[in-house]
């Protein structure tokens, strides 16, 4: 036989962590099913180890069976032995014969309950165990508990619920304790404060500790308050494994449903148990009466005892007990699954408690499965939310981020900008590092595709922060920090993907310079500018926009009295309107790339305070309203390269302020010889484009100290060229030039002269006369450059 300590084994040898999952009357019925198996096992070894029937004969055989019963046994008379009238007389039976009789009697006359009934008992018991563990082997449940207990498991154990919930009661302390002061204001320890001052956000003294390493505030504080960094990762995995399963398990209702079956399964099994035990436990006779064929041993009428009768009877009547008892358990929790609301887990009474407001319902088998654990013990429940709140999570993140991105190592990712800032750029961290703000030198702070970025008040530590780039990172201000931004920041740059991530603080930086927008500004079902109004930007001097517009933003106006530059870069979509340029009147740098311009827009003729004009990248074939820009009497740079434009019209020497004109990018074959009348040219790009020849006017600008005709067809160049001596660059490569005048040794300042990818066979010696082109400023073919002679190479080597 199996020992009673091997079947509470088996009972209990899915894993004891599923403890949890397992409420009061589930364990109780454990516990029942120990008591009757023992019931069992004890009625089969008393079955199996004593004589189960003796049988002695009743009457001399020929006696008539019609009369015949053993009821005189049942019931003797007074001062006589039941047995008086056998022991009297003799019978000759010998003593195998009576073990055949009991045998036979015992298979023949004894009523099969009476039998088998300690068998049934195990039977029974091991049914009910294995109802009651059938969900946690089945294969559809098994997984998703053997998950949920060991999640649940490292959430109780993990050290950062130890320190959350320890911290939120500290922090509800304080507040009864100011909530106590508050109301007894008349005493002189009462402090004043504001309701929501009280209210400290989860985990404050975790980042003030951490990010205060080496600090006072760390000597403050117990050493054992600081997760080190195995921890927060170790925690930081924990809530991805909860955000998981959550997602996983709220889908359905299989472990309800399992759950549901199982009870429902032992409901009627109590039932038929009990239904049939109470009809056959009358049946356990401890007399029976034994007809044997006469022949066998001479008598026909046996009188049995039933040894164990009496004993089994007993058990029997107890383990209905049992049963019933078993019974009401699980019909006490068919009632639970249908009378509580377990589709749903609410955290609210744990809200109430620890002051974690953002602690999500769960549903479904999650649920399910928090309700059955909240049954064992509640503080389970209120552990486990601590993983389901994104704050938490946020905290624990940032503790994270405070260990792995240490100063020293802050300090070796800054490096200066293009506007010679000393600039901080981080990219793609999971948040804001609180070290950041302890690095007072920053004076640009460049955030690329972070989210859920908070600026904390510590902000204003950064006291050279002038620069802010939020690249594809929404951002949140604190009230102290927006307080700081809006009072010192100059320059903001964003980059976006939709209108929802453009921070509402942005309209309200008062001391702001620069704004530069990237990203949609246009509704697709409107196909109106959603930009909001500038008008508190009271300091705005340049304004960029790169997105896809159908016109120019009227909130552009708002600012029109003080925007000095602004830029539209329309990634290739047509601008159509143009009206509320007109209001720009201090507008000096307009920049309008990738407009899909087919004309010089009319709308910028009335800037009378335009200097610069940039026109890239549209689709200009031709410019005959240049006459128009004479009214910009102050326009001093006109830039139409990466175009279409075929020629240039005689007109553009009306523009004699021009100083910097560049036609690179375009297909003018011909320059007109009346350009050379812009006198105050210094800068002149006609590269990349299909240029023969040059008019002889070229050596009109004597201003000029830029030129550049590289990537053309010249073959000849005028000598006159070789007359504007304030040349400091000269790019004529790839051309089709053949020779070069030895007139260029007139150019006393230059400095760069390309020739790579011409014709030319030889360099003139007349080269060394530029005193300042050194010999790392000629750019030729080294077979070229080894034409010269070795001296004239030395001199200018040694410039």
């Amino acid at each position: 036989m199996i020992p009673v300590n091997e079947f509470r084994n088996i009972a209990t040898e899915q894993n004891p962590r599923f403890r949890v999952l397992k409420p009061w009357w589930d364990v109780f019925s454990e516990y029942l099913c120990i008591a009757m198996l023992m019931i069992g096992v004890f009625g089969c070894t008393v079955q199996l180890t004593q004589e189960k029937i003796s049988c002695l004969p009743d009457r001399i055989s020929g006696t008539s069976h019609e009369d015949i019963d053993c009821n005189h046994l049942r019931q003797p008379r007074l001062n006589q032995s039941p047995w008086e009238h056998v022991f009297g007389r003799k019978n000759d039976l010998d003593i195998h014969q009576y073990i055949f009789i009991n045998s036979f009697c015992y298979e023949r006359a004894v009523h099969w309950y009476g039998k088998f009934f300690p068998y049934l008992v195990v039977i029974h018991t091991m049914i009910f165990m294995v109802a009651s563990s059938f969900w946690f082997k089945f294969p559809g449940t098994s997984s998703k508990i053997e998950l949920f207990v060991t999640i649940l498991g490292k959430c109780f154990d993990s050290p950062w619920t130890t320190r959350a919930i320890s911290e939120l009661s500290e922090d509800r302390q304080e507040e009864q304790t100011v909530t106590w002061r508050k109301n007894n204001a008349q005493r002189p320890s009462a402090v004043e404060c504001p309701d929501g001052e009280v209210k400290s956000a989860i985990f404050i003294r975790t980042m003030s500790v951490v990010s205060n390493t080496g600090k006072n505030a760390l000597e403050s504080e117990p050493a054992t308050s600081v997760l080190d960094k195995k921890e927060g990762e170790q925690a930081k995995a924990l809530f991805e494994k909860v955000r998981k399963f959550r997602t996983h398990v709220e889908e359905a209702d299989l472990l309800y449903i399992m759950y549901i079956l199982q009870t429902s399964l032992k409901v009627l099994k109590f039932a038929i148990i009990t239904i049939y035990s109470v009809a056959l436990v009358p049946n356990i006779e401890i007399v029976v009466t034994c007809i044997v064929p006469p022949h066998l041993t001479g008598f026909s009428v046996f009188c049995c005892n039933h040894n164990k009768a009496h004993l089994f009877s007993k058990l029997a009547y107890c383990y209905i007990c049992f049963v019933g008892v078993y019974g009401l358990l699980c019909i006490y929790s068919l009632y639970w699954l249908f009378h509580r609301p377990l589709k749903v887990y609410s955290f609210e009474q744990v809200r109430l408690e620890t002051g974690i407001n953002d602690i999500p319902d769960v549903k479904n088998d999650f649920a399910f499965l928090l309700h059955l654990s909240d049954q064992y013990d509640a503080l389970y429940s209120k552990r486990f939310a601590v993983f389901l709140s994104e704050v938490s999570e946020s905290r624990l993140g940032q503790v994270n981020l405070n260990l792995e991105w240490p100063i020293k190592k802050l300090r070796t990712r800054l490096s200066r900008n293009a506007s010679n800032r000393l600039e901080l750029h981080l990219f793609m961290l999971p948040g804001l590092p609180d070290t950041v703000f302890e690095l007072q030198e920053v004076e640009s702070l460049k955030l690329e595709v972070i989210s859920n970025v908070t600026i904390p008040a510590t902000v204003i530590q950064l006291i050279a922060l002038q620069e802010l780039s939020l690249i594809h990172c929404p951002a949140k201000l604190q009230l102290a920090a927006f307080t700081h931004l809006r009072d010192n920041l100059k320059v903001l740059r964003i980059t976006f993907e939709s209108l929802e991530q453009l921070p509402m603080w942005m309209y309200t930086l008062q001391s702001l310079e620069e704004l530069h927008l990237s990203g949609p500004l246009t509704s697709e079902l409107s196909r109106s500018t959603m930009l909001d109004t500038l008008r508190e930007l009271k300091n705005l001097r340049v304004l960029m926009i790169h997105s896809k517009l159908t016109k120019i933003p009227s909130s552009v106006a708002d600012v029109a009295g003080h925007l000095l530059k602004l830029r539209v870069h329309n990634s290739g979509g047509k601008l159509q309107a143009f009206s509320s340029l007109r209001k720009l009147v201090n507008l000096a740098t307009l920049e309008l790339m990738a407009c899909e311009l087919e004309r010089l827009p009319s709308a910028m003729f009335s800037l009378a305070n335009l200097q610069e004009l940039d026109l890239k990248e549209n689709r200009l074939t031709t410019v005959e309203e240049i006459l128009s820009l004479q009214h910009c009497r102050r326009l001093n740079t006109l830039r139409l390269w990466h175009n279409s434009i075929a020629y240039m019209p005689e007109d553009i020497s009306k523009l004699r302020s021009l100083e910097t004109l560049d036609l690179s990018w375009n297909k003018i074959r011909r320059l007109p010889p009346r350009l050379c009348y812009c006198t105050r040219l210094r800068l002149l790009d006609l590269s990349h484009n299909q240029l023969t020849s040059l008019p002889p006017e070229i050596g009109i600008l004597q201003s000029l100290w830029h030129f550049s005709v590289a990537y053309n067809s010249l073959e000849v160049l005028p000598d006159e060229l070789f007359s504007c001596k304030r040349l400091r660059t000269l790019d004529l490569g790839n051309n089709s030039i053949a020779l070069l005048s030895a007139r260029v040794g007139n150019l006393a300042h230059l400095v760069t002269l390309e020739l790579k990818g011409n014709r030319l066979e030889s360099l003139p010696m007349e080269i060394a006369d530029c005193s300042f082109l050194k010999l790392t400023g000629l750019i030729v073919e080294d077979s070229l450059l080894d034409t010269l002679p070795s001296d004239v190479k030395h001199r200018m080597s040694e410039r």
